[in-house]
């Protein structure tokens, strides 16, 4: 009996215990999490472009949370695929309800520039690298290199240009022409998104659009950003546009999510794969140094 009266105490003692660290824990994430504040939630876009769910599943969780007051999208990228680019443009222009600010870090080229067009305001660093308005797609011409050791590729198909860009023939005018066409007329929804977004003539826009890149100074000064400043300084700035008295809570938005990748060789082997993936075939606004570019006729 009293072995089991000691059992007994022990057990609820341990109950009790593990119920105050649970209470413990749960109060812990609301004061953690700024519980009862107004926030400015912070958007992450980070890496090559590839895939727009995440970010856009960030912008959306933002918008729908009542405590966030407004919003940052941190953008850390040197652009991407172009439709990847444009969803998540898109979704940023799309809110109206809430206050939102772009923040640049060490890169916000290209496709990452198209998204921050997206914003009311853009903030940069000083010596942040932007700008690279332009579109490319690459091909590899290996044809001879298969020669060179024994094999030969053929092709049937239904149409003529059913495979344009194959790597193992060389790309005919007709074809250079044809894919010409497709890179002039996605500049000019570059060049139309920066003019609509900067307020500036397309002329203007066109005479920068060359793909040339650009420091935040610089940048500023070409009226291609508004601000020079770091997060924080974005933070306290959509802070103060949405009316938050006082020093803002900070909400970050971006979940980490299972990969194999990330599991055994760790993020950096997922951002490669996704790049080389994304390279692979496709139009992309991409700032790449030392590659070149289809240009846009201005």
């Amino acid at each position: 009996m009293g072995i089991k009266n000691i059992a007994k105490n022990i057990f609820i003692i341990a109950s009790a215990f593990l119920g105050l660290i649970l209470l413990i824990g749960v109060i812990s994430l609301f004061i953690g999490d700024g519980f009862g504040k107004d926030k400015v939630a912070v958007v992450t876009v980070k890496g090559v472009i590839t895939d727009s769910r995440s970010v856009i599943e960030q912008l959306h969780n933002a918008e729908e949370s009542s405590d966030v007051k407004a919003i940052v999208v941190r953008i850390n990228s040197p652009g991407g695929g172009v439709g990847a680019s444009q969803e998540i443009y898109r979704e940023v222009s799309k809110i109206k309800n809430k206050k939102v600010v772009v923040s640049m870090g060490s890169v916000a080229a290209s496709g990452g520039y198209y998204i921050a067009c997206g914003a009311e305001k853009i903030y940069a660093n000083p010596g942040t690298l932007t700008g690279s308005i332009g579109v490319l797609m690459e091909f590899a011409d290996i044809e001879e290199l298969l020669g060179k050791i024994g094999l030969k590729g053929y092709v049937i198909k239904s149409g003529e240009y059913k495979d344009i860009g194959s790597p193992i023939r060389p790309m005919t005018d007709r074809e250079k022409e044809l894919l010409q066409g497709v890179i002039d007329n996605v500049y000019k929804q570059f060049v139309g998104v920066v003019s609509k977004g900067r307020r500036l003539p397309d002329a203007y826009v066109k005479g920068l659009a060359d793909g040339r890149i650009f420091t935040g100074e610089q940048a500023k000064g070409l009226k291609l950003v508004d601000e020079l400043g770091n997060l924080e300084d974005a933070v306290d700035g959509v802070a103060k546009m949405a009316g938050i008295k006082g020093k803002p809570y900070v909400k970050y938005m971006e979940k980490k999510r299972f990969s194999v990748f990330n599991l055994f060789l760790g993020e950096e082997a997922e951002s490669i794969f996704n790049s080389l993936s994304s390279q692979m075939f496709g139009l992309n606004y991409l700032f790449i140094p030392g590659k070149t570019f289809f240009k846009g006729t201005p």
